[in-house]
């Protein structure tokens, strides 16, 4: 099968990041690396649960903090475990697009899907001077990161815009070129952070990733050299005999 295909089957989308809930550990580098704090008004969107919204209070005493997030029932339990640790915050049963955001100071934004992210981005444009968005794993479309330490990544407004993907992609890996070693690196720190103790396949979404990085650097004319990596024909081979994925057309597109 293609590795379109195969990304469909996995639970939770868990490579695009839809509907997947962060560990609390990856909160508190997001939150320490974002520098968030008492003078913050910290939203979360697409919020799931609270323990977002729950550690931005209490441990980075943060002056307001919101959650969003369009299921129901999800914001339902998180209103009571909130209530039920006598934590004020709010959350909101909505469609992120619809929502007031105007006093936000941080926005953590992680969705994949292209129009939900242009229409927030118009959103986004018209924000305070300064107010951080961060995404995980890639930045804003068209937009040169702030900051990042991967795969979490910091865009201030206003945003700088960047002249094409590739000058976006150099800029968010920090490299002049992506070689084997730079797309394993920064797959690896992708999966150790959104993964969890239960996950047992980490090494396995690993190597899936390093593939996608150095594919679309790949068609974007910024691998270090002409040649296919060994590394990287290995693991297209196995991938193919073992597991039945295709990644090799995609470097004949």
């Amino acid at each position: 099968m293609k590795i379109e295909e195969y990304l469909e089957t996995l639970p939770g989308n868990l490579l695009s990041g839809e509907d997947v809930q962060l560990p609390e550990k990856s909160f508190r580098e997001i939150f320490k690396f974002v520098e968030l704090g008492e003078e913050d008004v910290f939203y979360h969107l697409g919020c799931g649960d609270e323990k977002g919204i729950e550690i931005a209070i209490n441990e980075f005493n943060v002056k307001k903090a919101v959650g969003i997030d369009k299921n129901s029932k999800k914001i339902e339990r998180a209103k009571k475990n909130l209530e039920g640790k006598n934590i004020k915050a709010e959350l909101n049963c909505q469609n992120i697009e619809e929502s007031d955001i105007s006093d936000a100071t941080v926005i953590l934004f992680w969705f994949t899907d292209e129009d939900i992210i242009n229409k927030m981005l118009e959103k986004f444009e018209t924000l305070k001077p300064e107010t951080r968005v961060i995404t995980i794993w890639g930045p804003l479309t068209d937009c040169l990161p702030n900051k990042v330490n991967f795969p979490y990544i910091v865009n201030k407004t206003p945003f700088k815009k960047a002249k094409n993907m590739q000058e976006q992609l150099l800029e968010v890996f920090g490299v002049k070129c992506v070689d084997f070693v730079t797309a394993w690196e920064f797959a690896e720190r992708y999966t150790k952070s959104i993964g969890s103790p239960e996950i047992k396949n980490d090494r396995f979404l690993t190597i899936i990733q390093t593939l996608i990085i150095w594919i679309n650097a790949k068609k974007l004319g910024v691998v270090c050299g002409d040649d296919i990596p060994e590394s990287i024909k290995t693991y297209i081979s196995i991938m193919k005999t073992h597991f039945d994925i295709d990644f090799e057309y995609l470097l004949k597109e």
